[in-house]
C-alpha cells in the first residue's frame, strides 16, 4: 500500500508478480489521525482482496508492505502496532522509502517527490536518509501545496490592491466570490491537500504566460533544482523525479538539470511489494 497526502493505493500480487487485485481511496497519512488512517487502509485493502477473490484463509497468508506519509511524526509508529490486520506480516516505512525502492529497483539511488508535498530520499549502502519533508508550510518547497499557498497570497494582495490583479489572482478569488473574509475562513481550515488543489491552476496560467503564475512556478523550479543538486552532492548515483506534479514541473527545469535525472524503474507500489517480500523472507 502507498498511503499518501492525497490518496491511498493498494496492489496485491502473486509471488511471481502477477497483479490479482487493486484498491484506491482518499487521503491516508499520519496527519488525519490513527482512527481515520486505519479505516482508509482497511477500505482499500478490502477492495483489493475482493477483486482478487481471496478466501479468509488466503488473506492470512498475505505479507504486506505499507508506505505511510508522516510516519516519523511522534507516536505514529507506536500507534501502528495497534492496527489489527489479518495478514501474515505487515511492514511499515515512509511513503518516500517505498517510492525510492520502486524507482531505483531496490538499489542505491535517490528520488525527489514533487506532489502535494516535497521530499528527497536517498538510499545508499551506508544507509538511508531524507532531505526536507519537514511538513507544510515550513517545508514542502516546490510542491503543489506551496504553489497553492503562493497563489492564495498573491490573490489576497490583489484583492487588497497591494499588487495588480492577473488572470491567476482573479481565478483564485473567484472560488471565494472575491470575498476576502470567505478566503480567510477557508484558510483557517485548509490542509496541504486543499492548497494543492490550486497547483494545476497555477501551472495552467504559468504556461499561458501569466506574469505572477510564471514567477511562482519559476521560484518552485529553483527549489527543485537545489534539491537535486544537494541529492547528488550527498553521494546518490542516480536521482528520479517522481510525484503527481513532477511531469508538469520538469519542463521548467534547466536542461542541464534534467539531463542528470534518471527514469524510474518502477512505481511506489512496486517498492511496497519489495518491502513486503523483504519482510516475508526475513521472518
Amino acid at each position: 500500500m502507498d498511503a499518501g497526502g492525497s490518496n491511498c493505493r493498494c496492489r496485491i500480487t502473486k509471488p511471481d508478480g502477477t497483479v490479482i487485485g487493486t484498491g484506491a481511496g482518499g487521503q491516508a497519512n499520519a496527519r488525519i489521525g490513527l482512527d481515520r488512517l486505519y479505516a482508509e487502509l482497511v477500505l482499500v485493502t478490502d477492495q483489493a482482496i475482493g477483486e482478487a477473490g481471496l478466501s479468509e484463509a488466503q488473506v492470512t497468508q498475505i505479507h504486506a508492505g505499507i508506505g505511510l506519509a508522516g510516519i516519523s511524526r511522534p507516536g505514529i509508529r507506536e500507534g501502528l502496532g495497534g492496527f489489527a490486520f489479518p495478514f501474515a506480516s505487515v511492514a511499515y516505512e515512509s511513503d518516500a522509502y517505498i517510492a525510492n525502492l520502486g524507482a531505483n529497483g531496490g538499489g542505491e539511488g535517490a528520488i525527489l517527490i514533487i506532489g502535494t508535498g516535497s521530499i528527497g530520499h536517498i538510499r545508499l549502502a551506508s544507509g538511508t536518509f531524507t532531505i526536507g519533508g519537514y511538513g507544510f508550510p515550513i517545508s514542502d518547497e516546490g510542491s503543489g501545496a506551496a504553489l497553492g499557498l503562493s497563489a492564495m497570497r498573491h490573490a489576497l494582495r490583489a484583492l487588497d490592491g497591494r499588487t495588480r490583479k492577473t488572470p491567476l489572482s482573479t481565478a483564485v478569488t473567484e472560488r471565494f466570490d472575491h470575498d476576502t473574509a470567505r478566503a480567510i475562513a477557508w484558510m483557517a481550515e485548509a490542509s496541504p491537500r486543499d492548497y494543492g488543489i490550486f497547483a494545476p491552476l497555477v501551472m495552467d496560467y504559468a504556461e499561458a504566460d501569466d506574469e505572477i503564475a510564471r514567477s511562482i512556478v519559476e521560484d518552485a523550479a529553483l527549489h527543485i533544482e537545489r534539491f537535486i543538486e544537494t541529492i547528488f552532492a550527498r553521494g546518490a548515483p542516480r536521482c528520479v523525479l517522481v510525484g503527481g506534479l513532477a511531469p508538469r514541473m520538469k519542463p521548467w527545469l534547466r536542461s542541464r538539470t534534467v539531463e542528470r535525472l534518471s527514469e524510474p524503474l518502477g512505481d511506489p507500489l512496486d517498492g511496497a511489494l519489495a518491502l513486503a517480500r523483504e519482510t516475508s523472507l526475513s521472518g
